[in-house]
C-alpha cells in the first residue's frame, strides 16, 4: 500500500524509488512490525489479563501452574502485526501475498478456538487433537491447491533435495498436496510444542523467518537460482516481505515474553506461525531446508514421539518428560539456561540449513 502511493511522486522525489527493491520493503515490514508491538503491546497485555481473569491460560498438564494467571492468545498480536506489516509493504497484486494471509489467519482461528475453550474450560484441554489436525488439514489443502493453481509450472508439484541438485521428484497434485499437508500440519504442532518457556519459541521463530526470507529472496531471482542450479519461483521475492514482517513481529512479541513473561504466545500464535513457516518453505520449494534451519522444532517433537512410543512399548519413560525442554528443567537446569542453549542451537541449525544454497 504505501509503495503503491509514494512511488506515484517518485519524479519529484528521486529516492522514493528504493521502494522498489524488496530487500528495502522486506526490511520496512519487519521494523513495522516490531514498533507495533512496541507501541501497542503493553496494552494488549493489559487487556489481555483483564479478559482472561480467573480462565486457564496455563494447561493442566503442564508444570508451571506457578506462572497461573499470565495472560495467554499474545499470538493474536503476532499475527495482527504480521497483517498490518505486510498490507503496509508487501506488493498487493502478489498473489502469494493474500495465500499466505489465507494460511495464517486460519490457522490463527484454530489458534483462538484452542485457547478460548481451554480458557473457558469449556472443553478440558482446548479443541479436540484430531479436530485440530483436521481444521488445519482443510486450511492447508485449499492453501496448496490455490498454489499449485498460480504457480502454473510443473515446479509447484515437484520436490526437491538439499545437497543434491540433480534429484527431483514430481508427485502430482494429490501427491504433492499431502505432502505440503504434512508439512504445514507437522511445522505449526512442531512450533506449538516448543512453546514452553518463556521466550523459547521467539528467536527460534526469528531465526527460522529471517532464513526463509533469505530463501524466498534467492528463490524469486532468475539469475541467483540459475547459479544455485535451484527452481525459480516467479514472484517469491514478494514473500520474503512477509517472513521480515514475522521476524519483527517476533521480536516484538519477545520484548514482553522475555523471562518473566508478561504475555504467553498460545495457540493462537504458535500453530499460524508454524503453519506459516512450513507454507512459506513449500511455495518456494525448500521442505527440506525448513527441516535443517527449524532443527529445534524437530527435536522437540521427536522427543515426544519417542516418549509416547517408549512408553507404549515398555512402559518406561526415555525422558523425564516431554517436550525436551521440560526434561533438561526436571534435570534442574535453570528455565533461562535452556531458552538461551537452544537459541544457540537454533543459530547453528540455521546456519547449516543456510548453507545448503551453495553446498549442492
Amino acid at each position: 500500500m504505501i509503495p503503491a502511493l509514494l512511488l506515484n511522486f517518485v519524479d519529484y522525489v528521486n529516492w522514493l524509488n528504493v521502494l522498489q527493491y524488496q530487500t528495502v520493503r522486506a526490511g520496512a515490514a519487519m521494523l513495522t512490525a516490531f514498533t507495533l508491538w512496541l507501541l501497542f503491546g503493553g496494552r494488549l497485555v493489559a487487556a489481555f489479563k483483564l479478559w482472561q481473569k480467573g480462565g486457564d491460560t496455563v494447561k493442566a498438564i503442564l508444570p508451571h501452574q506457578g506462572k497461573a494467571g499470565t495472560p495467554s492468545m499474545g499470538g493474536l498480536g503476532v499475527v495482527g502485526a504480521v497483517t498490518a506489516a505486510t498490507l503496509l509493504w508487501a506488493n498487493p497484486a502478489n498473489g502469494y501475498v493474500w495465500l499466505l494471509l489465507f494460511l495464517m489467519l486460519g490457522y490463527g482461528a484454530i489458534g483462538f478456538m484452542d485457547d478460548y475453550l481451554n480458557l473457558t474450560r469449556r472443553w478440558k484441554r482446548g479443541l479436540p487433537g484430531k479436530l485440530r489436525l483436521a481444521l488445519g488439514g482443510l486450511v492447508s489443502t485449499v492453501f496448496l491447491l490455490c498454489y499449485i493453481y498460480m504457480n502454473g509450472t510443473a515446479v509447484a508439484t515437484e520436490i526437491y533435495f538439499p545437497f543434491l541438485k540433480e534429484l527431483v521428484v514430481g508427485v502430482g497434485i494429490w501427491g504433492f498436496v499431502v505432502f505440503g499437508v504434512l508439512v504445514m500440519v507437522g511445522t505449526a504442532n512442531a512450533v506449538n510444542l516448543t512453546d514452553g518457556l518463556d521466550g523459547l519459541v521467539s528467536m527460534p521463530v526469528v531465526l527460522v523467518a529471517t532464513s526463509m526470507a533469505i530463501l524466498a529472496y534467492v528463490m524469486g531471482r532468475v539469475d541467483y537460482t540459475a547459479y544455485l542450479h535451484l527452481p525459480h519461483i516467479a514472484g517469491a521475492g514478494e514473500i520474503a516481505v512477509m517472513c521480515a514482517a514475522l521476524a519483527g513481529a517476533m521480536l516484538g512479541f519477545l520484548w514482553f515474553n522475555a523471562p518473566p513473561a508478561r504475555i504467553f504466545l498460545g495457540d493462537s500464535g504458535s500453530l499460524p506461525v508454524g503453519a506459516f513457516l512450513g507454507g512459506v518453505a513449500v511455495m518456494i520449494k525448500q521442505e527440506f531446508a525448513l527441516l535443517i534451519i527449524g532443527g529445534l522444532f524437530v527435536v522437540e517433537t521427536l522427543s515426544v514421539m519417542i516418549q509416547v512410543a517408549g512408553y507404549k512399548l515398555t512402559r518406561k519413560r526415555i525422558f523425564k518428560m516431554a517436550p525436551l525442554h521440560h526434561h533438561f528443567e526436571q534435570l534442574g537446569w535453570p528455565e533461562s539456561t535452556i531458552v538461551i542453549r537452544f537459541w544457540i542451537v537454533s543459530v547453528v541449525m540455521a546456519l547449516i540449513g543456510l548453507a545448503t544454497l551453495k553446498l549442492r
